[in-house]
């Protein structure tokens, strides 16, 4: 049994069939008719757009050379399984992410030597100022949170990073319209138009972050983010003296689908906001393609501070070179109920006077 071609109508995306009283395809839901000819091109070109290609080349970090960890310790924690990497002098007393306080020594070993580090700009002191003011502004926060809220330690963490380079090419096609309307002395008038828009160009993506460590929250690290790349250097075991750095656990291959996840959204939305002018936009198809794809391996500054309130553990995390602050806070309850209770009033009121105003028409 042969195939049935179906089409889609350009303009609303309806399915649409031959009419035989018209001897044209037309759309059951806008009624737009189209020649047979001209579907076969729009259908024959939507086919023809390039396939998505975005692989990497995922050699990021180098190799250790002799004698360069000798002076290194890493530090494996039995509660949350964290590897933590200091120098011979750190005395590791509680796991950064868990506070769990049973931690093993060893000899350091294995895992990729970072490419750069971003060194630490804030001090120990300045992140406790930042969670201080993290508490400002929050109007559902206990009131004695602030006050009673133990800061239990305070450390200083190299959070793994891999950073991916390329450059995007893209092609992405749009089904737009325009609307017009008018009104004479009988009638009121609505014209829609619809448009077949096409847009290409290229991007280059430099240092676009993804989170090497499984403990640090994805959406932790992206909203400390941005990180100022320009301060890095190159990598030497110095850097790490007085703090601790996050032996990463996500390596390259793994970190690939979360960069493209990225550099995807940072070109569609990019290419999106050049096509402007028409009343509605929906994106039909299109590709994107990378070029020249490379990964390094850095360290970013963290400061972790460990709290506790109420018996319960709460984590926060500060930008080493910013102070943004990010972390979970517990809520008050009777303070969310007087605020919801305030929203549905308010929306309610709004309501009331939509309808009011409605009736005197």
């Amino acid at each position: 049994m042969a195939a049935i071609q179906e089409y889609k109508c350009p303009c609303c995306g309806g399915a649409i069939a031959f009419d035989s009283t018209v001897q044209k395809m037309k759309c059951p839901y806008c009624e737009t008719e189209f020649e047979m000819e001209t579907l076969a091109d729009y259908d024959r070109e939507l086919k023809s757009g390039q396939i998505d290609d975005m692989s990497w080349e995922t050699s990021g970090g180098n190799e250790w050379r002799e004698g360069e960890t000798d002076g290194l310790r890493s530090y494996i924690c039995k509660s949350c399984g964290g590897e933590i990497v200091g120098d011979e002098s750190m005395s590791a007393t509680s796991c950064p992410y868990c506070g769990n306080h049973v931690v093993i020594m060893n000899q350091f070993s294995g895992a990729l030597k970072p490419d750069c580090v971003i060194p630490f700009k804030l001090d120990k002191n300045a992140a406790k100022l930042a969670l201080k003011n993290h508490y400002m502004g929050k109007r559902l926060l206990p009131k004695v949170f602030k006050d009673e809220n133990h800061i239990d330690e305070v450390k200083g963490v190299y959070v793994p990073f891999w950073l991916f380079d390329a450059e995007a090419d893209a092609d992405i096609r749009y089904r737009a319209s325009k609307v017009r309307t008018w009104s004479d002395s009988n009638y009121n008038y609505t014209e829609t138009s619809y448009y077949a828009v096409c847009r290409g160009g290229s991007i280059i993506f430099e240092n676009v972050p993804v989170d090497g460590s499984e403990k640090m929250p994805d959406e932790w690290m992206e909203s400390l983010e941005p990180f100022d790349f320009s301060k890095a250097v190159d990598f030497q075991t110095a850097y790490l003296a007085g703090y601790l750095a996050d032996k990463y656990d996500v390596d390259a291959d793994q970190s690939v689908m979360r960069a493209n996840e990225r550099i995807r959204k940072s070109t569609e939305d990019t290419i999106a906001e050049t096509v402007r002018g028409y009343t509605t936009v929906t994106r039909e198809t299109g590709s994107i393609r990378l070029h020249n794809g490379k990964v390094k391996y850095a360290l970013f500054p963290v400061w972790l501070l460990s709290t506790t309130w109420k018996g319960e553990k709460y984590l926060f995390a500060m930008n080493g070179q910013s102070g943004k602050m990010v972390g979970d806070l517990p809520v008050d309850k009777g303070a969310y109920r007087k605020w919801l209770f305030g929203l549905a009033g308010a929306v309610g009121a709004a309501v009331y006077v939509i309808l009011f105003l409605a009736s005197l028409l």
